[in-house]
């Protein structure tokens, strides 16, 4: 079985267009983002965000600049008073500057991202990944899980999530003596490294579900963490490898976006 994360965020993205039709105000999302910002980047900025906005009738600015610790600090406290903004995002990467004092500057109930220590909201990778679970009626609550990486924006607060709900999860780094140990004995795989083919066929048991959240850079092609010969085992219930876990992430950072308009 694939997991379908385009189809599971097409549901997503009516049910969202759907509420704004009811709301008495239309959603507004702002976007700091640098110059220098890659192709990939502006790409996924420009077609993926500010187009899902356009489809679900919410409004979307971006604010390109190249400004310093200071500059950006205003730019975000002027977006902070705005009430006509309801969500702020700060593209990363943004060079040159203390970006945690960056993301603490925007205000927890616009902070859509989940970025800044005292946000309102999940991070909307770590919700996407058990939004995709249970799009697809996969249960957690007692199985084994091992969440494979432990950074900030997707391993360690979806670790925490699946704990919270009932999962008996296994936190791995590049320190775990024996990975593919744990993995065998999991139920559910998530990887978010960037280490490109990092979980292979040998290392998982039929039937595993398996997430791959981390993508690295090689050669100027994009690679995911799981070898691509796990795509090849119909066992499996492994999330796509392209159109996986990014289209429902966005969808959830919309549905953020959504809650915080309805209660600005």
């Amino acid at each position: 079985m694939k997991l379908d994360g385009d189809e599971l965020a097409s549901y997503v993205k009516q049910r969202h267009a759907g509420e704004i039709k009811a709301m008495r105000v239309k959603p507004k999302l702002a976007i700091i983002m640098h110059t220098d910002a890659g192709i990939a980047t502006r790409t996924y900025v420009e077609r993926t965000k500010k187009g899902y906005a356009q489809d679900i009738g919410a409004e979307c600015e971006i604010h390109e600049v190249s400004l310093d610790q200071t500059g950006v600090t205003q730019l975000i406290d002027r977006l902070n008073a705005d009430e006509s903004i309801h969500g702020i995002i700060v593209q990363l990467p943004y060079p040159g500057v203390e970006i945690e004092e960056v993301l603490a500057a925007v205000a927890p109930y616009k902070d859509i991202d989940g970025l800044g220590p005292e946000s309102n909201f999940d991070m909307p990778t770590p919700q996407a990944i058990l939004w995709l679970l249970a799009g697809y009626n996969i249960s957690y609550k007692g199985k084994n899980a091992a969440v494979i990486g432990q950074g900030r924006l997707v391993g360690a607060p979806v670790a925490d999530m699946l704990e919270n709900s009932g999962a008996i999860v296994t936190r791995c780094d590049n320190s775990t003596p024996d990975l593919a140990a744990v993995t065998l004995d999991s139920d559910i795989i998530i990887s978010a490294t960037g280490q490109a083919g990092l979980i292979k066929p040998n290392m998982v048991k039929p039937e595993t579900v398996i997430i791959g959240a981390g993508t690295s850079d090689i050669g100027g092609s994009t690679k995911g963490d799981l070898d691509k010969a796990l795509y090849l085992d119909d066992s499996l219930k492994i999330a796509r490898n392209t159109g996986g876990v990014g289209p429902v992430t966005v969808a959830a950072l919309f549905d953020n976006l959504l809650i915080a308009a309805r209660t600005f």
